[in-house]
């Protein structure tokens, strides 16, 4: 049942080892066989985050590293709580 589950990271620990060994199989798998990327990194074919100029490519993506380092940050303050 589900109310048997604790919250946060406890949670973790009321999975079988068998259902880690199928997740981590199955995400293998995928990167190995189903996923075949072979463009540039981070380039998806379409300009929200990017741009033209490349001083405003620059400031936009320095603006998402910046929101990305805060996001973890945040999460393991919640861990932490």
């Amino acid at each position: 049942k589900f109310s048997d589950v604790p919250n946060g990271l406890a949670a973790i620990s009321k999975v079988p080892g068998n259902g880690w060994a199928q997740i981590v199989a199955f995400a293998g798998y995928y990167e190995l066989f189903v996923y075949k990327y072979n463009g540039t990194p981070g380039d998806y074919g379409w300009k929200v985050l990017s741009s033209a100029d490349p001083e405003g490519k620059k400031r936009k993506l320095s603006a998402e590293l910046a929101n990305g380092r805060l996001a973890m940050m945040a999460i393991i303050g919640m861990f932490f709580q």
